[in-house]
């Protein structure tokens, strides 16, 4: 197993990416995503980012229900860092990203490998490799948000646990966690603030009414 890469600096990170569409699911700065790599092209783009890189981009189709090979994306994502890798028995990549920076796809590039790459700009979202500043994060209002979302689901958490936790990572970790509908995770995805985020956040646990899709909600850890 491979982990624990060098910080990269904002100058570093490499405008050329390869792209990653997945529905549903939201990378954002310093917030850490497992995937599970077995289709063909995207194991050969994630040996090709080993021996390069180390990057992806992470972006969401603009219909999540799409079967087209290359359904339209949303221009907005976020690049992740391969910091833990492995291979399993059946050939299968166990990876996990950890967000960089969010982008702006600029122009997708001719294939002439089986998985998209692009031109993106970081400009807009240079911020993202500092601190992100809580200013007017209501934090007691996102928790009895959480908590009247967990006690509809007849879920719990590990409250102890999560009063102890940044801002930053409270507010990704239940960004990305959280089963919402693609346009609702490009929402949170593209807030200008970390306060805005939290902000949409409350307010979809607030109005949700059955974000669960399967028979057995996911536990909140």
């Amino acid at each position: 197993m491979t982990e624990g890469r060098q910080d990269v600096g904002f100058d570093e990170i490499s405008r050329t990416i390869a792209l990653f569409p997945l529905g549903g699911a939201l990378l954002l700065p310093r917030g850490q995503m497992p995937l599970n790599i077995f289709e063909p092209r995207y194991l050969d783009m994630v040996r090709e980012a080993m021996n390069d890189t180390h990057l992806i981009g992470m972006v969401q189709p603009l219909d999540p229900t799409s079967t087209e090979l290359e359904p339209e994306i949303y221009r907005t994502g976020c690049v992740g860092r391969i910091d833990a890798f492995k291979e399993t028995s059946n050939g299968t990549f166990l990876i996990t990203l950890t967000g960089l920076c969010r982008f702006q796809v600029i122009e997708e590039l001719p294939m002439t490998q089986p998985w998209r790459r692009a031109v993106v700009s970081y400009t807009k979202y240079r911020r993202d490799m500092d601190a992100a500043a809580t200013d007017g994060f209501k934090r007691e209002a996102l928790f009895d948000a959480l908590r009247g979302y967990l006690d509809m689901q007849e879920l719990d958490t590990d409250w102890e646990s999560l009063e102890k936790i940044t801002d930053e990572s409270l507010i990704s970790s239940l960004a990305m966690m959280c089963p919402f509908e693609a346009s609702e995770k490009q929402a949170l995805l593209e807030a200008d603030t970390l306060a805005r985020r939290g902000e949409i956040l409350t307010m979809l646990m607030n109005f949700a009414d059955s974000p669960f899709s399967g028979d057995e909600p996911p536990s909140m850890q």
